[in-house]
């Protein structure tokens, strides 16, 4: 695994410790997600799901990674996963997308904490202690520093890990989930793409 690769997968992991991530702070990065517009040199366009479209200057140090699809089934204890998870009507929680990280990135961005994947919706980076297999897909023990939880992950929720990619995948039409710090000039300063591959969008 390439230095490149290590460290644009560990800046991943720490950008998902979003409690530390307020999107209403201009210094602070925001998490954008939507649709690439065009990339041209350094400038990367993105339609947000909010409907805006957004400018963001790559810098040489932006990361650029896809995701690969993977089987709930390749989840096992002793991987350390991040979880998007919704709570129910129960108050458990329910997966909406899993993320399994190479090992490089073992124990960065670890903890539970407020997500913005939907209303109510947290993330958990965390270690699988168990898995359990139930009626309608999988329950994860996880545990963290500082504490532990369980998640149910449905058979059909998108679980993935992180490939490397390179800008030339950075084209008109695809899935992007990019993190990225607000300029004084309305633009974005990009840290980090994770870009869609093979048919695969990031769900993060």
């Amino acid at each position: 695994m390439s230095m490149h690769f290590k460290f644009a997968v560990s800046f991943v992991a720490l950008t998902l410790a979003g409690a530390a991530f307020a999107q209403s702070s201009a210094d602070k990065p925001e998490r954008i997600r939507g649709e690439i517009v065009s990339f041209t040199g350094s400038t990367l366009k993105v339609h947000r799901r909010s409907g805006d479209t957004v400018t963001i200057d790559m810098q040489e140090s932006s990361g650029v990674n896809a995701v690969k699809a993977i089987k709930l089934a390749d989840i096992k204890p002793g991987s350390f996963v991040g979880a998007a998870a919704m709570p129910g009507p129960d108050g458990k929680l329910t997966a909406k997308e899993v993320l399994v990280f190479p090992e490089a990135a073992r124990g960065t961005g670890e903890g539970h904490y407020a997500w913005d994947l939907g209303a109510n919706s947290t993330m958990t980076n965390a270690n699988v202690d168990t898995v359990v297999q139930g009626t309608s897909g999988h329950d994860l023990k996880l545990s963290y520093k500082g504490g532990s939880n369980t998640i149910t992950v449905p058979d059909n929720v998108p679980v993935v890990t992180l490939i490397p990619a390179t800008r030339a995948e950075l084209t008109t039409g695809k899935k992007v989930f990019v993190v990225a710090t607000p300029t004084a000039a309305g633009t974005y300063g990009g840290k980090f793409v994770v870009v869609e591959k093979d048919g695969v969008a990031p769900p993060m």
